[in-house]
């Protein structure tokens, strides 16, 4: 198995799209890329969901002492998440050293082959799994994902500090407007600790109905920029 870059995706405010964005960024990605997605969002995984593929499991393949899980694979992207295995009622109550430990075994045990990419959808928030992820998983970058609400951006800069403690290279945030209003942010707070603007998604129906296949296209000029500054 061979990962040659790990990128993970998160913000700290839930519901400012960040699942719908690493599932974009994935499709774009692998036009040209072999590219994988780890859910690390044990809570409320959605990969499964944004791809269509809520119905499949993976194969579990048994290697001596181990028993691996094959990814499943869609529009181009392997996906592994506690979507294809446990039920959303169950993945909810999982707390501390549960949660940290399902995130290793999803990173350790998926038979992820060759990849030029592996996007990491982080949970929302700056907890255990955010811990899990840097000592384990040990992304090369992040990106984080703010929509343009005072709060959203307010709690963008916790995530900034976080990585920042745990010594991850940010790259940047991306704006998702979620309203089919246009607002005007101000993002001097994030520009301010150097984070760029790498990009901006205006509201967008298909996003918006999940027809993601007919959307990836939107994130094109962002992945372009990602792959500059990673």
């Amino acid at each position: 198995m061979s990962i040659k870059k790990i990128i993970s995706v998160a913000s700290a405010k839930g519901g400012v799209g960040k699942s719908t964005i690493t599932a974009l960024l994935a499709m774009n990605f692998a036009k040209n890329f072999k590219v994988g997605i780890l859910d690390a969002d044990i809570y409320g995984p959605n990969q499964h969901i944004l791809f269509n593929v809520e119905n499949k499991k993976p194969n579990y393949i048994k290697d001596k002492d181990k028993t691996l899980m094959e990814p499943i694979e869609s529009m181009g992207v392997k996906l592994n998440s506690m979507g294809f295995i446990l039920d959303d009622d169950r993945a909810a109550i999982w707390r501390g050293p549960m949660l940290s430990g399902a995130i290793k075994q999803l990173m350790s045990l998926t038979i992820w082959g060759e990849l030029d990419y592996l996007f990491i959808d982080m949970p929302p928030g700056t907890g255990d799994a955010y811990l899990t992820v840097a000592s384990e998983v040990k992304p090369d970058h992040s990106l984080l994902v703010t929509t343009p609400n005072k709060l959203a951006i307010h709690d963008t800069l916790k995530s900034v500090s976080f990585f920042n403690k745990l010594d991850i290279n940010l790259i940047g945030f991306i704006e998702n407007n979620t309203s089919n209003q246009l607002f005007e942010a101000d993002y001097e707070s994030l520009l301010s600790k150097d984070q760029p603007c790498i990009g901006k998604i205006l509201y967008n129906e298909d996003i918006y109905n999940l027809n993601l296949n007919k959307s990836s296209n939107l994130v094109s000029d962002i992945s372009s920029a990602i792959q500059t500054l990673v």
